[in-house]
């Protein structure tokens, strides 16, 4: 499916409470601080259906602080390419949060600084405060995202400043007894606004991912109802099949 920041900065912190975890063996007190993160090459980048990259391939890194309690810090980065604001090369996305779980409940919330560097002084970065809610369901996980980005210059679409929202749902499942975990994704974009194509659009996706030791590899079929041309010509947001290879540590 397409890599989206909630998921990236959510197994990114799974991985790190797993091995928090087992550190408790031999009656240890768990660290009241950890520290994850990794580098992933994807044939695209899409952000929710939208290629970032003109269908090209992007690479990708993150680094997170977590403390005990639940609070933790991420900073996130990908390649892009130029036409997603105004010439800007990357994109750096930063991400405050708190998460917790309660009997197999998980809530997550906080707020994603969108960074974008090289943009050429204009309006380009703004932030989005974020909320989701996972419940494990046997051996499915169902969860359920909102992400509302305020009114701000940078989501204008001529016209002043302009807010978004955008619900999402997510369901994952690991196969027994394999290292494959299968995923499908739903979401919708409310606009107008930068970030969406015309008035609002629909994106979806279904994959699946096989991790081996610190490595992970991804396959998902991502697309939307929309239609983005690129300066090159390319449909941004037409279907495609997306590939990744990661490494975690």
């Amino acid at each position: 499916m397409a890599i989206s920041r909630n998921t990236i900065v959510g197994a990114a912190i799974l991985a790190l409470w797993t091995t928090s975890a087992s550190a408790q063996q031999a009656e240890e007190p768990a660290p009241a601080f950890t520290v994850s993160g990794g580098a992933t090459l994807v044939s695209d980048y899409r952000f929710r259906g939208i290629s970032q990259t003109d269908r090209r391939a992007a690479l990708q890194g993150t680094f997170t602080v977590a403390h005990a309690s639940g609070l933790y810090a991420t900073v996130w980065g990908s390649s892009i390419d130029d036409y997603v604001y105004n010439g800007a090369d990357q994109e750096i996305d930063f991400v405050a949060g708190y998460r917790r779980t309660f009997g197999g409940t998980t809530v997550d919330a906080g707020v994603l600084y969108y960074y974008y560097p090289g943009s050429g002084g204009i309006d380009s970065d703004f932030f989005e405060p974020f909320v989701s809610v996972a419940k494990a369901i046997g051996p499915v996980t169902a969860k359920a995202t909102a992400n509302y980005a305020p009114k701000q210059a940078a989501l204008s679409v001529g016209a002043g400043k302009k807010d978004n929202l955008y619900l999402a749902g997510d369901l994952s499942a690991a196969v027994p007894n394999t290292p494959v975990t299968l995923a499908a994704h739903l979401g919708h974009s409310f606009g107008p606004s930068y970030l969406t194509i015309g008035d609002e659009y629909t994106d979806w996706s279904v994959g699946g991912s096989f991790a081996w030791k610190k490595l992970s590899f991804g396959l998902s079929y991502v697309d939307t109802d929309g239609a983005f041309i690129t300066p090159s010509g390319r449909n941004a947001s037409k279907a495609g099949l997306v590939a990744s290879v990661g490494a975690s540590f």
